[in-house]
């Protein structure tokens, strides 16, 4: 009560509305201080008065009354034990009814405290989500106990006396014909956080006064000239179509208040300067509702959800000729007319990039415009951060604009279809999704592709053509209207003007060239070009500097039409100037358009899905649907597991391969330049200097390289064959092109590790130096060693031998052939080498120039023509066989040589030093074999799989290269039932969150 006896009776303010419809500072403020609602109740000093416990006891009983006699008083003396109990006894009781009457004085009390404070069950409303789950998290106990005490809470209270004062001037407000100014502030978006009311009801007092002044003024000077007041001024109409929530936010101006416009624009600014501030506070509010002690769960907003549909919308090509037709605000206008300067004024920064009569818009932007506690700009594909506030950041993005552009365009263009996706989020900037079309020329110019003005035109109607999609058509005010291109285009694209704001911008410009005004009326009414539009707006983008700040433009454009006499003379209305009133009426028409046709599209992309599933289970009942990414990611994991497989290998067969192809590559050269060579010295001491001297220049230059060729061979075909195997087991022939193009990249781009070869020279040149053949095992397998080979280059030789001199005579009789002229030729000449050889057993491997002449007369003798060559061929053929079987004789006999062998053939004619020279080939294979098996399964597979992942990550990453190794109806069946259906999913999302909104 001390409280309330401190608030007097006139700060009450009764509103004439219902609270629910009050701006939330009115709500904040609201208070019930108004008298006692309930005329009953007694108030609580009577209460107290009637329950107190002490209320007029009398101390002693009266005396007497007369003629009584004395006999009472001698009763009453006579038993003063027992009253002097009950007089004790009575205090008792007079203690125990004060403290049950005190008990219930204070119940009461609080009752009536509590009833005076207001149902805060009604405000329930103001207090955000989040703060009723800190219950659940927050221990209040520790909190209240860390909370200051209330002396030092007391002196943070407002002063209640101020307050009142505030409230009865607001209450004047309302109950006054002025209220109109009280409903503009109320139409400010002010936050349900702490708000400055002092500064604003200040503002307000200042308008007050002014207004009270010109109507003062207004009054005098109609009384001393005795005439009737002026028309009332009609209130501004509102932008075109506007939303119903804006209808019911419409403020009409009181007819009586007849105000000039200087002082009109006084009041607007501000309002103006106060919707500022309030953008400020939203932004800490916003700040602060990031940074909070409770995260919450991070919802998208209703404007990105919409720009997820039109993005995936912008990918998708559909086989069922489901179009789209989702609103979207499209910007068109001639080149230079002013477009981007428009949307940069709407998105509040200078985003684009710009030149001097240069065409920059080489492609469509879409931008996506949403509110934000950070004015910043981000690319769909990109995660990095633009802050709009710095001059780097939006240098950096104009410039990474500019490069995505110019990447789009395909050699040999001017301009692209591809889209660039961007979004920009602010404080106060107004939601909607824009697309910047390429500028519309007239001419192509040099530089530019022949085709440029047909492209661009097409771009345009694509876009126009879209019967939800909204035109902002710019026209330049500078330039004469006949010159106009944009209007025509956009004129057949929507004939009856339904969903196109028409734009003039420069109008400064304009105002200052045209001799007639006028025309620029003409222009905003409707009436000089052939197009109808739902509105017509004029604008001012600043001075022409690239330089100009977005704050600096708008300062010029509010200083034009201050000083316009456009505005002045009633040629344009207040509500089609500035940007910013067309950024108002471009987002009420907007999402007007969306509210009206986002279900429809919803239901057509609906029964797409439901022609795609058909199709899909009718023709591949059995296989899930898996798009172009999962295939992928299917083959990705099968060709990991096939190289994973060569690690299981056993090392017996790596070696066993290894050496098998190391002795075909390089057999050929041991026998031709190494052995052969070898074996015509005459004895051994010699044989062996040759053999260790060709040993060592072939192990220094040719067997490392030969030896890590063989390997990577090797490894190549394991793994080849290793996923020919695996493509036999449930293996999808889908897989087969990705396959093989990723086992040739990986292959390509495999090295094998060059700091290998040294350390397997030494190895090599270690094994070849050895010649201590320990036991007959080892003598014994160099002998059957030596055998198998001498063997099989004798059967090669006797195969070319028969391919030079033809068939013999059983195969002629048999197969009915013949010799060839020169086979004939050959065959002669071969009897004739034959006898010399039998004459020579031990001749040497080449024919002197003598037995030369003499194998030539002796056949020219018997009439057959040869030339020396041809003798020379022959011979060389004839000996090998010869040499490989003496050989092979020797191999035999050198079987049991083992024995001399140890002895070092001492007092032995028999000598096996080619079969010591077979042991150290074959000891060298077997060593070099293990060594690069221990490197292929240490390091070269490990590597080989590094690759084979490097290159499916590439492949991964490249859709271009994707869509052209897994193709077939089945992948694009996928792919269009998983983009119908995320669009259908995203629209279903979308029309929710709207409903929630409305």
């Amino acid at each position: 009560m001390a409280c309330r006896n401190l608030v007097s009776t006139n700060m009450g303010v009764r509103f004439r509305v219902p609270l629910q419809k009050l701006h939330p500072l009115s709500r904040a403020i609201h208070h019930r201080y108004s008298g006692n609602s309930n005329p009953q109740r007694a108030p609580h000093r009577t209460a107290a008065r009637y329950f107190t416990s002490m209320s007029r006891l009398p101390m002693r009983p009266p005396k007497p009354p007369p003629g009584s006699g004395g006999r009472s008083y001698q009763q009453q003396r006579g038993f003063w034990v027992a009253r002097l109990a009950a007089r004790l006894l009575k205090l008792r009781y007079i203690l125990l009814g004060s403290a049950v009457g005190g008990g219930y004085t204070a119940k009461k009390t609080y009752d009536e405290w509590k009833d005076m404070l207001p149902d805060f069950s009604e405000y329930n409303w103001v207090i955000p989500d989040f703060v009723w789950e800190l219950s659940e998290q927050i221990d209040f106990d520790k909190l209240a106990k860390a909370l200051p005490e209330m002396e030092e809470i007391a002196k943070l209270l407002p002063d209640l006396d101020k307050i009142g004062e505030n409230f009865t001037f607001l209450k004047s407000l309302v109950s006054s014909g002025d209220g109109w100014l009280l409903s503009l502030l109320l139409l400010l978006p002010v936050s349900h956080y702490d708000v400055p009311q002092q500064g604003l009801l200040g503002e307000l007092i200042l308008i007050q006064q002014q207004i009270q002044r010109h109507e003062e003024e207004v009054r005098r000077a109609a009384a001393a000239n005795n005439a009737r007041p002026p028309p009332p001024e009609p209130a501004p109409s509102p932008p075109p179509n506007p939303s119903p929530p804006q209808q019911k936010r419409k403020v009409k101006v009181p007819t009586h208040l007849n105000l000039p416009y200087p002082t009109k624009l006084k009041y607007q600014r501000m309002l103006e300067r106060l919707e500022k501030e309030n953008k400020e506070l939203r932004k800490v509010v916003l700040q602060k509702d990031d940074k909070g002690i409770h995260q919450r769960k991070v919802k998208k907003s209703l404007i990105d959800l919409y720009s997820e549909v039109l993005d995936i919308l912008s990918d998708y090509d559909s086989n069922y000729n489901t179009q789209d037709h989702l609103p979207r605000v499209v910007v068109v206008g001639d080149q230079s007319a002013g477009k981007t300067s428009v949307l940069e004024m709407i998105a509040q920064a200078r985003i684009f990039p710009r030149g001097s009569g240069e065409m920059m818009t080489r492609s469509p932007v879409k931008v996506t415009l949403s509110e934000g506690p950070h004015h910043v700009a981000m690319f769909k594909d990109s995660g990095r951060e633009f802050d709009l506030t710095k001059e780097e950041d939006l240098a950096a993005l104009r410039h990474e604009i500019e490069l995505r552009m110019r990447k789009s365009v395909r050699e040999g263009q001017t301009v692209s279809t591809e889209t660039i996706s961007l979004s920009v989020k602010g404080p106060g900037i107004q939601r909607m999704v824009l697309v910047d079309l390429p500028g519309v020329i007239s001419t192509v110019t040099a530089g530019m592709a022949s085709d440029t003005k047909e492209t661009i035109f097409s771009i345009s109607k694509a876009y126009m053509q879209n019967p939800n999609a909204i035109i902002l058509c710019i026209q330049d005010g500078s330039v004469d209207a006949e010159r106009s291109i944009v209007t025509d285009l956009v004129s057949q694209m929507d004939p009856q003007g339904k969903r196109t704001i028409f734009v003039l911008t420069k109008v400064d410009l304009a105002e200052k060239n045209l001799a007639s005004p006028s025309r620029i009326q003409q222009i905003v009414e409707g009436k000089l070009f052939p197009m109808k539009a739902l509105g017509y707006f004029a604008v001012v983008t600043g001075k022409g500097s690239s330089g100009e700040s977005i704050d600096s433009i708008k300062d010029y454009e509010e200083d034009f039409f201050q000083n316009s006499r456009l505005l002045r003379d009633g040629m344009l209305k207040a509500h089609q100037v500035t940007t910013k009133n067309l950024s108002l009426a471009v987002s009420d028409c907007f999402w007007k358009m969306v509210r009206e046709s986002v279900e429809q599209q919803a239901d057509v992309f609906k029964a797409s899905r439901f022609n795609l599933e058909t199709e899909w289970k009718n023709n591949y009942p059995r296989l899930r649907e898996l798009d172009r990414n999962e295939l992928y990611e299917k083959a990705k994991n099968e060709i990991l597991d096939e190289v994973i497989s060569l690690s299981q290998v056993t090392p017996q067969h790596w070696e066993s391969i290894l050496q098998k192809k190391l002795w075909e590559r390089v057999s050929t050269h041991v026998i031709e330049n190494i052995y052969l060579p070898a074996a015509q010295t005459m004895d051994s001491g010699t044989f062996n200097t040759t053999v260790d001297i060709k040993l060592k220049q072939w192990t220094d230059k040719q067997l490392p390289h030969k030896a890590l060729e063989v390997a990577w061979e090797t490894l190549q075909e394991e793994f080849a064959r290793f996923m020919a195997e695996y493509k036999g087991k449930d293996q999808d022939d889908i897989f087969d092109k990705l396959k093989e193009a990723v086992k040739d990249e990986s292959i390509k781009r495999h090295k094998w590790n060059e700091r290998a070869m040294d350390s397997l020279r030494v190895i090599q040149h270690n094994a070849l130096e050895d010649r201590s053949i320990t036991d007959k095992p080892q003598w014994d397998a160099a002998i059957q060693f030596m055998e198998e080979t001498l063997q099989s280059r004798l059967k090669d030789t006797e195969s070319v031998i028969r391919d030079m001199v033809g068939p013999d005579w059983k195969q002629r009789w048999w197969n009915w052939k013949n010799r060839t002229p020169e086979q004939h030729i050959r065959n002669e000449t071969k009897n004739e080498l034959e006898r010399l050889l039998k004459l020579h057993d031990d001749h040497t491997a080449y024919l002197a120039n003598d037995e030369v002449t003499t194998v030539r007369k002796n056949l020219e003798g018997r009439g057959v023509e040869v030339d020396p060559v041809l003798i020379k061929d022959t011979w060389h053929q004839l000996y090998r066989r010869h040499f490989l079987q003496n050989a092979l004789s020797h191999c035999n006999l050198c079987k049991r040589g083992f024995y001399y062998y140890q002895r070092h053939f001492v007092d032995s004619e028999l000598e096996c030093n080619d079969v010591v020279l077979f042991w150290r080939i074959q000891r060298m294979l077997v060593i070099t074999a293990n060594t690069l098996r221990q490197q292929l399964t240490n390091t070269e597979v490990r590597r080989l799989e590094k690759n084979v992942k490097e290159v499916l990550d590439d492949f991964g990453e490249d859709m271009e290269r994707k869509s052209h190794l897994i193709t077939g109806r089945r992948v694009q069946l996928a792919e269009d039932l998983k983009k119908v259906r995320e669009i259908q999913e995203k629209l279903e999302a979308f029309i929710e969150a709207l409903h929630k909104e409305k």
